[in-house]
């Protein structure tokens, strides 16, 4: 008879245990299928669109426009904390401007998505961002299909309006928009806030959203949540947003402010005129598993 130590005996059986983990693992392994670090100081015309004027939705105060004033670039070291380079969205006071539709805005700010470059169907969606403490600002993180809202589902990963110590997140769909019943806001523990960076992100499949602050879950929603209310219309392929908004119906409903805007305080104003007022994107990944 052959007699095989325990130290031997123990080893062998680790390293079978360690193959089957990781058998079973692999084939949930998420890969990268999408990732913008901004380190170019330009807007990467291959993965992102800039908006522009003749878009508006929401009663928001400001117009888009395709310009370095308020669609720029930060390199590595020029904001803190931030691990490379960064995009800025900035609004721009710009008052009598006029969009090509007629309609006339007192701001300008920025606003790119990955509509027709980019798009996909379940999976990791996340976006490291820091936010500016101003009441009445609407920037978000956010992805739409690619029909007719709100028919082809809406998945808002981070929307804030200003007041730094929470960020909502929400579902929309046929049943279940605009005051959708599919809506969570998280408030930050007391040693951090919207002002610090954060990693918000969302992992969706067809049964499930679950929505998570740097790695934390912090909401989820499942696909009986949705069809209480309406059609499922979360299995098509859905495109990135980023975008900083200023007043209109979210900021308004909050803080119930009508002068000098709507939902947007003077205080606010002032420092959109002074140039303050800066949403920063560090980077934006997604990645899916080979379920997906």
């Amino acid at each position: 008879m052959i007699h095989k130590s325990p130290v031997t005996f123990l080893a062998l059986l680790l390293a079978v245990l360690s193959g089957m983990a990781s058998a079973e693992a692999e084939p949930d392994a998420r890969h990268l299928v999408f990732s913008d670090d901004f380190n170019s100081g330009q807007l990467d015309r291959e993965k992102w669109n800039a908006v522009g004027p003749t878009f508006w939705v929401n009663n928001e105060q400001q117009a888009y426009i395709d310009s370095q004033d308020t669609i720029d670039f930060l390199p590595a070291g020029a904001v803190e904390g931030a691990e490379d380079g960064v995009l800025v969205l900035r609004p721009k006071f710009q008052p009598g401007f006029e969009t090509p539709t007629g309609r006339v805005a007192d701001f300008v700010s920025g606003r790119v998505n990955t509509r027709g470059k980019f798009d996909f169907t379940h999976g990791h969606a996340a976006a490291r961002i820091k936010l500016p403490d101003a009441v009445g600002v609407w920037p978000a993180f956010w992805m739409l299909g690619n029909g007719t809202w709100p028919d082809t589902g809406e998945i808002d990963i981070m929307e804030y309006v200003g007041e730094k110590d929470w960020i909502g997140v929400a579902v929309h769909g046929p049943g279940y928009s605009g005051e959708t019943p599919i809506v969570n806001k998280y408030v930050f523990p007391p040693e951090t806030d919207a002002t610090d960076w954060h990693d918000y992100a969302v992992t969706w499949t067809d049964q499930e959203m679950l929505f998570q602050i740097d790695g934390r879950l912090i909401y989820r929603v499942t696909r009986p949540m949705i069809e209480h209310y309406g059609d499922w219309r979360f299995d098509t392929p859905k495109f990135l947003i980023l975008n900083f908004a200023l007043g209109g119906a979210y900021p308004f409903k909050t803080n119930g402010l009508e002068t000098p805007y709507n939902g947007l305080p003077a205080e606010t104003v002032d420092r959109i005129k002074a140039g303050e007022l800066e949403m920063y994107v560090d980077w934006v990944r997604v990645s899916q598993t080979h379920a997906d």
